[in-house]
């Protein structure tokens, strides 16, 4: 956590002692009274915090947010979903990347319980979320959806964007071969079991270029760290 990151509504109110956030500040950073720390409200200002007082149920803060974060990057990501365990690295290594949406849609092979997790029902995904933005030290997180098809999450993408596939199996091109012409960019990534034959001619139809990442098959999450970490140097 490389800035401790805040609701709107919590700035200059008590921190319980027993949120996380508190445990961090006092535990981790090992501040005192008098001591400052990043801090930003999400998806709004950074700056600093200055611990105020200590009691023995909150933590008390003054906040001096100046700063504007820079925007996320013109990425958007659609990703098959997958077990938990995986979908919770995702979410995380994803926003501390700093893609601007991430879609994880119903596959021909993935099994359609992963979509009813509690994962996603009790809210869970947000907080993974959050800890990657503040790992990545920035206040803003991408929009997240779940649970739609494919084809209905390629309906919402933007018009003018340059759309890549990743697949080991079809590809000739390296991703890292990909010339970006557009101002936008899609990268689909398959579930744990990869596109089915059905979805690579839909998303060839769609407009997608395939590209692989190499002669090594990886894992969901290591493909969409590879993947974006590639791409995200077109915004550097």
């Amino acid at each position: 956590m490389n800035i401790v990151l805040f609701e709107a509504d919590e700035v200059g109110g008590p921190l319980a002692r027993q949120d996380p956030r508190a445990e961090h500040i006092l535990s981790v950073l090992r501040r005192e009274i008098g001591d400052t720390l990043d801090v930003g409200v999400i998806n709004g200002p950074r700056g600093k915090a200055r611990v105020e007082r200590v009691e023995e149920d909150h933590l008390f803060l003054e906040f001096e947010l100046n700063e504007e974060d820079p925007p996320l990057y013109p990425i958007e990501l659609v990703v098959g979903l997958s077990r938990p365990q995986t979908n919770r690295r995702i979410l995380r290594e994803a926003s501390s990347l700093g893609v601007r949406r991430l879609s994880f849609v119903r596959t021909d092979r993935s099994e359609p319980s992963y979509a009813d997790s509690r994962l996603w029902s009790s809210g869970e995904w947000k907080r993974h979320v959050i800890d990657g933005a503040a790992q990545g030290f920035s206040t803003r997180i991408p929009e997240v959806d779940f649970g739609k098809s494919l084809k209905d999450s390629v309906e919402h993408f933007e018009t003018v964007s340059e759309r890549i596939a990743l697949d080991n199996y079809v590809s000739k091109h390296h991703l890292m071969d990909t010339v970006i012409k557009k101002p936008n960019i899609i990268l689909t990534v398959g579930s744990e079991r990869g596109w089915s034959r059905d979805e690579r001619d839909f998303l060839r139809i769609e407009g997608f270029a395939f590209a692989h990442l190499g002669p090594r098959p990886l894992r969901t999450e290591a493909a969409v760290v590879a993947g974006l970490s590639m791409l995200a140097r077109t915004f550097l």
